[in-house]
């Protein structure tokens, strides 16, 4: 008998479907409660954002969706858990990012914010008035803002982010500092909220993403960041909870008893699963807005990229952009309905600080850029122009090049859909009042729930989707 029989032919506690950082997470809680749990994945390995595979040439191992991860290495939830002794290490490169320009010098966000302040000339006390308070007290932060919008348990410390958060962008970079490096350095920070920049709401990812880079890093996995997921899976295990792969679930029909069930999954998705729902959450899960999408390469490299500023190897992570001019029309383009000529490009060089990636000698890189969703547009010849500009000859390095549209991302991962990788819209409206109402984890189905980065507090590799998720499966099983 198959373990997908042996999960078949009982009943469970708990059941979850999707094994992406949330549906792994609240697996591993559900388990901790000592409850009996079986978790289904569709791939034969578990994952979901968290995968590796060598995509250009044997031995370059690429992380085909999240590569890089400080909200994993800040989670409230990822970080009690003794993932260490399961395989997982964390690789911290000098500097978490760099940001290169085009007199040949990179801004370069340090691990310091003194040191990062030292960057920004007239700017350095400004910057250090913005980010410092935040940092010295991440973990009260993180306690407030990576869970659904509530009273505050630190108002004081709360109010400070919030007030700047809710601002756009754009407009806090401009009003904060009066240098242009310290305004594209913070413009690439609020591109991760794949937002436009002039629209409220999107300082809170660029000040969150800043004030990770000095309070816990921006790691990577070392061998890649399907090691986050096989050390959640391991531990899960020890807790005596089952894990199925290769396993499509179609409906709920299709899985085993269990009194509660937990589904790592879109709405899109959970239309289709559960059939029956109330019409109003219908008509919640039917407008559900999905957000731009990520056109991804990955190259195989015989050298390190030749940045033209020699910094720019201390980081992970590049920032490939320009001036904060540059990055907000960029993406200001992809919410008009057209790829940017001129695309904010997120690289990540993981090799240059993890010798199992590749080769010795030999490298890997990848980079994406946002587009509109669904795009068919070929974004590779402007990603590579991008960081040619910054790194003449970088071209003539490439060995290898597998390209990840839209379309293909969604095929791997059901939950990118349209190649959205965030799982909706980053919003303001969506940051105050997730568009799944007030009870935004429970179905109303007794026993169902919804974890995926489509709840709160949305898109990264934290887990705590999937931990509120469970806490709340939890309260419901008393």
């Amino acid at each position: 008998m198959t373990s997908s029989q042996m999960a078949d032919s009982r009943s469970y506690d708990a059941v979850a479907v999707g094994a992406g950082p949330n549906g792994l997470a609240a697996a591993v809680k559900l388990a901790q409660a000592g409850l009996s749990v079986a978790l289904f994945e569709s791939r034969t390995t578990v994952g979901g954002g968290l995968f590796t595979k060598e995509l250009t040439l044997p031995g370059f191992r690429h992380d085909v969706f999240a590569s890089v991860h400080p909200l994993a290495a800040g989670s409230p939830f990822l970080r009690t858990l003794p993932l260490a002794e399961y395989g997982l290490e964390w690789v911290h490169s000098p500097a978490p990012l760099a940001h290169p320009l085009d007199d040949g010098t990179a801004i370069m966000l340090e691990r310091s914010v003194e040191a990062t302040a030292q960057n920004l000339g007239k700017d350095a006390g400004a910057y250090k008035d913005l980010v410092e308070p935040l940092v010295k007290r991440w973990d009260d932060l993180a306690a407030d803002i990576m869970r659904p919008l509530s009273f505050p348990r630190h108002p004081l410390l709360f109010s400070r982010f919030g007030l700047r958060a809710i601002r756009s962008a754009s407009g806090l970079a401009e009003t904060v500092f009066g240098d242009t490096r310290a305004r594209a350095l913070f413009a690439g920070l609020g591109a991760h909220s794949i937002m436009p920049l002039d629209r409220q709401g999107s300082a809170a990812i660029a000040l969150v993403m800043c004030v990770t880079a000095h309070a816990v890093g921006w790691p990577i996995a070392r061998g890649g960041s399907q090691k986050i997921a096989e050390a959640l899976a391991s531990y899960l295990r020890t807790l005596k909870g089952e894990i199925v792969t290769g396993r499509t679930i179609e409906a709920v029909e299709d899985l085993p008893k269990a009194r509660v069930v937990v589904l790592d999954v879109t709405p899109r998705q959970l239309l289709r699963m559960l059939q029956h729902l109330p019409e109003g959450y219908q008509r919640k899960l039917q407008n559900h807005r999905y957000g731009p999408a990520a056109y991804k390469v990955e190259w195989a490299l015989k050298a390190p990229i030749p940045w033209r500023a020699a910094d720019c190897r201390r980081a992970a992570t590049v920032h490939v952009g320009g001036t904060l001019q540059e990055i907000v029309k960029a993406e200001s383009a992809i919410w008009h309905g057209r790829p940017a000529e001129k695309p904010f490009v997120l690289l990540t060089q993981q090799s240059l600080f993890d010798s199992t990636r590749a080769p010795e000698g030999q490298h890997v890189a990848g980079a994406y850029c946002h587009v509109p969703n669904g795009s068919d547009a070929d974004m590779t010849a402007a990603i590579e122009a991008q960081v040619e500009r910054f790194a003449p000859g970088f071209c003539s390095l490439i060995i290898g090049r597998h390209e990840l549209p839209p379309g293909e991302l969604e095929m791997l991962n059901a939950n990118c859909v349209g190649g959205d990788i965030a799982g909706g819209i980053q919003n303001l409206r969506r940051l105050l009042k997730s568009s799944l109402g007030s009870r935004p984890y429970a179905v109303p189905v007794k026993g169902f729930y919804v974890c995926s980065a489509s709840t709160p507090p949305g898109a990264g590799v934290h887990g705590m989707c999937g931990y509120h998720a469970a806490v709340a499966a939890l309260r419901e099983l008393g």
